[in-house]
Parts: structure tokens; C-alpha cells; sequence
């Protein structure tokens, strides 16, 4: 453990912001197994709504540095990819 007090705070700060970080990369997973189950129970429309929410989550993310901007590009292009070879 840190001996000065101003180290002792960036410590604490520091586990704050990474349970923080690690809430927001859970509802990143979360959006996207939730479309990958709207995907594999059939439903197209169902599942482009909840692509849009998915979208919303992982823009919200790579804007705040929790993930880089292309691995959410990523993300947005395979699942845009997988709802659109659906039947």
C-alpha cells in the first residue's frame, strides 16, 4: 500500500474507476449476447431492434474509451452482418 496520502487517493480513485469500467464492459456484453439471442430465436424484426439498442450501447462505450472505436465498429459490423443473413 501507498505511504503518502495523495497516492493513497489516486488508489482509490483508481479501483473506483476500474470496477466503473469493468460495469461498463458487462453491458457491452450484455447488449451483444442479447441481439446473438434475438438472432438464433429467428424473429428479424426483434432483432433489428435490439441491434439499435445494442448500438447505442456499444457507441456509448467506445466513446468513453472503455473499448477502442473499431473493436465497436467491429462489433456493430458483424452483428448488422449476422441479422442481415437471416432468412
Amino acid at each position: 500500500m501507498a505511504n503518502i496520502a495523495s497516492a493513497r487517493k489516486r488508489a482509490r480513485q483508481g479501483e473506483k474507476q476500474r470496477q466503473h469500467n469493468a460495469s461498463l464492459r458487462s453491458e457491452l456484453r450484455t447488449a451483444v449476447k442479447d441481439v446473438i439471442k434475438a438472432i438464433a430465436a429467428g424473429d428479424k424484426s426483434a432483432a433489428g431492434t435490439v441491434y439499435q439498442r445494442a448500438v447505442s450501447t456499444i457507441d456509448t462505450i467506445a466513446d468513453k474509451n472503455i473499448i477502442h472505436k473499431n473493436k465497436a465498429a467491429r462489433h456493430k459490423s458483424r452483428l448488422a452482418a449476422a441479422i442481415k443473413a437471416m432468412a
